[in-house]
């Protein structure tokens, strides 16, 4: 799935190539995936020109000079196809634009979705300033005993963090995916929060120097932990591999685990109860009944 940092150099290319030009068809290959109907679109895009392309979390928000958005979130296998193209298969969307160009959606998994006007969303996106220090230390401590992976990409709490750049984020922070949101310490929720714009920003720049025309795929080649390639970290240390919630996970024994300490119970005493032995009464003697 593409994160913040694919979207971001997704987003300038189709900037750069269809800013300006105004839309002349819009054409939608399987409804169940837009949010309302292909003519309503039509009705409201069709002979407006693009204005701007913007990226909110992971998804990409076409901006129409009547102020209409279409936005676009690609999920797992989603891509965009620059038309005219040879590819012409499991298309989701097609936009044709003035001058014979054109940009469609294709999905073999048919996950992607398309939005007209979607509804903005809650929660900061990674290189907001509104995803501040202040704002993680009080959703990690409203999310108690989440591990901070599984808190990261949730994107009702940031938005376009997603399971490749957190493993690389977490690893640079020294901070373990398995440890518990609220037992980190303040330090390390600084550094976590400074490695998250770090890491994110300096992924944009690689993938714009390995591939600078980019609009679709994923480029991992850069990364330091999150690589099936690579066993071993750029200090030396081994990668491992885990699931966490069903998402396969890369670490290092490098990274701090901050989980709550385990004390053993203290051992049970098996205490035997006394038993008052009832006494024996003495056996009578003969010379119990004589009168001496």
């Amino acid at each position: 799935m593409p994160e913040l940092p694919d979207l971001q150099v997704f987003r300038g290319n189709l900037q750069k190539r269809f800013a300006g030009k105004t839309l002349q068809s819009f054409t939608i290959y399987n409804p169940k995936k837009l949010n309302t109907s292909e003519e309503k679109c039509k009705e409201m895009l069709e002979g407006q020109w693009l204005k701007s392309v913007k990226r909110h979390g992971k998804e990409l928000y076409f901006e129409f000079s009547n102020k209409e958005v279409l936005g676009v979130h690609l999920m797992l296998k989603g891509q965009f196809v620059e038309l005219p193209s040879d590819n012409l298969s499991d298309f989701i969307l097609e936009l044709q634009f003035e001058g014979g160009k054109g940009l469609a959606v294709a999905d073999s998994m048919a996950l992607a979705r398309i939005t007209l006007n979607p509804k903005t969303p809650t929660a900061p996106d990674a290189l907001d300033y509104q995803f501040n220090v202040k704002y993680l230390q009080d959703k990690l401590q409203k999310n108690p005993g989440v591990p901070i992976k599984s808190f990261l990409i949730d994107q009702k709490i940031v938005r376009g963090i997603g399971n490749a750049y957190v493993d690389e984020i977490l690893w640079e922070a020294k901070v373990s995916p398995f440890s518990h949101t609220d037992l980190l310490p303040d330090s390390v929720v600084r550094e976590l929060h400074r490695q998250v714009k770090i890491v994110l920003k300096e992924g944009e720049e690689k993938i714009k120097i390995l591939n600078p025309d980019i609009i679709a795929g994923e480029i991992r080649d850069f990364m330091k932990i999150h690589h099936p390639d690579k066993t071993h970290s750029p200090t030396g240390s081994e990668i491992l591999v885990q699931k966490l919630n069903k998402r396969k996970t890369y670490y290092t024994k490098e990274q701090i685990d901050y989980l709550p300490v385990v004390t053993k119970p203290a051992k049970k005493i098996a205490v035997k109860k006394a038993v008052a032995k009832r006494a024996t009464p003495a056996k009578k003697s003969v010379l119990d009944d004589l009168p001496f």
